[in-house]
């Protein structure tokens, strides 16, 4: 399975992503966890491995991918990944593991002025259209902040969405726009309620469909501790378990299909 965390900057999208992923490969899943975000410096240590060699920059940085993209035979993206791209043959060249997690950045922004990340989007479109995953396996795609990815296409290639709404009403409206984009898609889609407690849990519920809520996060010294030292998130949260369990079960079906 292909899975996008998205949603606004702040909401804690890096941190869910973190926690599904290592209470996942506690399960036996392998993971695959994409950094798709331009401007986060920080999954991997809250993955607790090291940070790996961006993608982009392995493939030379923008200017040489940039070339890349005008050439018109053989393709770009024949040219990186061939026909199709499996998660057991990734390169340890570009990746980190640790702790049952495998984790990827597609890239980064370095410098100032440097120009925008329209590459890092097309790169990291064209990493999910060639990921083929196998019965056991889990892609969480760590999405920049924002709705920018779907205007990309990138859902497309997912099989769930799981938008992450934290107490501010500009997310309330994002989970709007998120459940109007995907909408037809063959994705689908739920919500984590994050840094809940009992009025905020409240407001958000008003906002969401009841029945696309998968979790609620309270907020937890644990947590806010991890972040706010840059230190490995603790897996002991059961309020995650069930986003992790509806996953599994997917997994589980697919395999028998």
């Amino acid at each position: 399975m292909k899975i996008a965390v998205c949603g606004k900057g702040g909401c804690g999208k890096s941190t869910i992503t973190s926690l599904i992923a290592t209470k996942l490969a506690q399960h036996g899943v392998n993971v695959l966890v994409i950094d798709a975000d331009e401007s986060n410096t920080g999954l991997h240590r809250l993955l607790g491995v090291d940070a790996p060699v961006n993608l982009l920059d392995h493939f030379g940085g923008k200017k040489a991918f940039k070339q890349k993209l005008k050439q018109q035979f053989p393709p770009a993206d024949q040219t990186l990944f061939g026909d199709t791209l499996a998660v057991s043959s990734l390169s340890g060249d570009y990746t980190a593991a640790g702790n049952g997690v495998q984790l990827m950045a597609v890239g980064k922004i370095h410098d100032a002025g440097e120009g925008c990340a329209c590459p890092m989007g097309v790169l990291s479109k064209m990493v999910l259209s060639k990921l083929v995953t196998q019965d056991n396996e889990v892609v969480l795609i760590d999405t920049e902040a924002g709705v920018e990815h779907f205007g990309r296409g990138l859902d497309e290639n997912c099989d769930m969405i799981l938008g992450v709404v934290d107490p501010a009403y500009e997310s309330f409206l994002l989970a709007k726009r998120i459940t109007d984009m995907v909408a037809g898609g063959s994705a689908e889609l739920f919500f984590i309620l994050n840094k809940a407690d009992g009025r905020s849990e409240a407001a958000m519920r008003k906002h969401v469909d009841k029945d696309k809520i998968a979790a609620v996060i309270t907020n937890a010294d644990a947590l806010f501790l991890a972040s706010l030292e840059g230190t490995p998130l603790e897996t002991d949260i059961p309020a995650i378990e069930p986003v992790c369990d509806m996953i599994i079960n997917r997994l589980s079906r697919r395999q028998t299909q």
